[in-house]
């Protein structure tokens, strides 16, 4: 396996030394900031890393596990954050690192410059454009991240944006060296960040689409920029357990509507078994119903559209960290 999850340990001066040594320029020290809730942690970890690790082929990865202790989290998920297999943000910030994936989370407050971890994201940021040859802001905290560097707010959309949606290319750039469109890339989110306004703030738009609008898009600084406000890391049922957990909370009372089913993802037949579903549910709105959700029935029939060409993208990300390791 060509990925290392690198657990934390607290290491003296002479050791991270020594341990600076020890790189022979040939692994890459990449960290993956998880913000993901509580329940998430484990799943997005291991989407990741397996993303990761498809694209490096033989070439080895060094992932540092980290998060924002800013996000609110049960006692579970603490202790889990601080059992030693996550590194402490302040001392990721202090060891060298190649570049930095951060991912996002559902926000509590109206604005995101009211959540609770807002400043130090900000500073993550600032770190990362002096700090690493580039990152990847993925869905939420690409969000976050064009707001914090340009002022841009995203805008709520009418209906929950769910679903794989088919991206055309808008630019011939190294990132999407061998990739042939459309892209197929699973999206699921609230809010949109206008592609007007991206462009105008010279952010370069690599894929989009008129149905979700900017996909992939990039910035480069100091640092390369790169957003996802999609989920390429998804696996084939992450948009099915997301959509059983929504329909859940509509029929707990905590959201009004029923969720809308997400876009070219499932096939007729399950189509049909999630329609019967539904006039149930709104017919006879009951927690106990959601044991009848037709789940095991309808897992073999979706279909991953969207790992090659993800693997494609970060296998040219990996490739650019390198090269620009080779003449660091």
């Amino acid at each position: 396996m060509a990925l290392e999850v690198e657990r934390f340990r607290p290491r003296n001066p002479d050791e991270r030394s020594a341990l600076q040594r020890r790189d022979d320029g040939n692994s890459l020290v990449i960290a993956l900031v998880n913000n993901m809730p509580d329940s998430a942690l484990e799943t997005t970890e291991a989407q990741f890393a397996r993303l990761l690790n498809a694209a490096a082929g033989s070439s080895p990865i060094r992932l540092r596990l980290s998060y924002l202790p800013e996000v609110p989290r049960g006692a579970a998920a603490r202790e889990q954050l601080t059992s030693g297999q996550y590194w402490p943000i302040d001392t990721l910030m202090r060891e060298p690192l190649d570049a930095l994936i951060v991912t996002g989370l559902e926000p509590v407050a109206p604005r995101l410059v009211d959540e609770p971890y807002w400043e130090r994201l900000g500073q993550l940021l600032r770190w990362a454009e002096t700090n690493t040859t580039s990152s990847i802001w993925s869905c939420l905290a690409a969000h976050a991240a064009v707001e914090h560097l340009d002022g841009i707010r995203r805008r709520r959309l009418e209906y929950k944006r769910s679903g794989v949606f088919s991206h055309s290319l808008a630019q011939n750039e190294p990132l999407l060296a061998g990739v042939n469109g459309p892209v197929f890339t699973p999206h699921s989110r609230w809010n949109e960040l206008p592609p007007e306004e991206l462009h105008a703030a010279g952010y370069t738009l690599l894929t989009s689409s008129a149905e979700s609008g900017a996909d992939l898009f990039i910035k480069q600084s100091r640092s390369l920029f790169v957003f996802f406000q999609g989920h390429p890391e998804y696996e084939a049922t992450t948009l099915l357990r997301e959509y059983r957990r929504d329909v859940g909370r509509f029929l707990r009372g905590q959201q009004s509507h029923y969720p809308t089913v997400p876009h070219e993802y499932f096939s007729p037949a399950a189509l049909k078994l999630l329609s019967a579903f539904e006039k149930r549910a709104i017919t006879a709105r009951s927690t106990d119903l959601l044991a009848d959700f037709p789940f095991t029935e309808i897992t073999d029939t979706v279909r991953n559209t969207w790992s090659a060409d993800a693997t494609r993208v970060y296998r040219n990300w990996l490739a650019r960290l390198r090269d620009a390791k080779k003449t660091a």
